[in-house]
């Protein structure tokens, strides 16, 4: 099963450097069961990108831990045989068995530099957001506004030496 694990480039660098890396508590993302029973139409890459985008959020939750992190959105598209479907989450929220490995990375989607200011606002008003605040969640759109750049698995370390 494809799945969208949320990430900082801290945790890029772990993975880079340790071959592996543990979400976490296990959380990721997918295009579950529940997921698609949510969508009335859009096809099976739609409903990915959503899978991805609730992981992009979810990077927000862990930058807003980590204040020491370069504020960009970051997630992982991986390969994993076994995940736990967690519907009682939400409809995309899976939990992985084990870590990452780079062996089943497909990608890594990283916000470019253009972002980091939108990021640095939308870290501070992501739970108010989805406690229904619009003004917290206008500020959390600017941020969604900028689509996350696509890079090969091979790339991650290139990518990281430059930032």
């Amino acid at each position: 099963m494809r799945v969208y694990v949320p990430a900082t480039v801290p945790m890029l660098r772990r993975l880079v450097d340790k071959g592996e890396l543990h979400p976490v508590n296990g959380t990721a993302f997918a295009l579950t069961p529940a997921l698609r029973e949510s969508y009335a139409t859009g096809d099976t890459e739609e409903m990915e990108y959503a899978a991805m985008l609730d992981a992009a959020r979810a990077s927000l939750r862990l930058l807003s831990l980590d204040v020491d992190a370069p504020p960009r959105r970051a997630v992982l598209s991986a390969d994993i045989d076994r995940v736990e479907l967690r519907p009682d989450l939400d409809y995309s929220v899976v939990r992985l068995n084990g870590p990452v490995t780079m062996q089943c990375l497909a990608a890594a989607h990283v916000d470019t530099a253009d972002a980091e200011d939108a990021v640095r606002q939308a870290v501070k008003v992501v739970d108010a957001a989805d406690l229904g605040d619009p003004d917290a969640e206008f500020v959390l759109g600017s941020a969604e506004d900028h689509e996350l750049a696509w890079y090969a698995p091979q790339e991650l370390p290139f990518l990281l030496d430059l930032m």
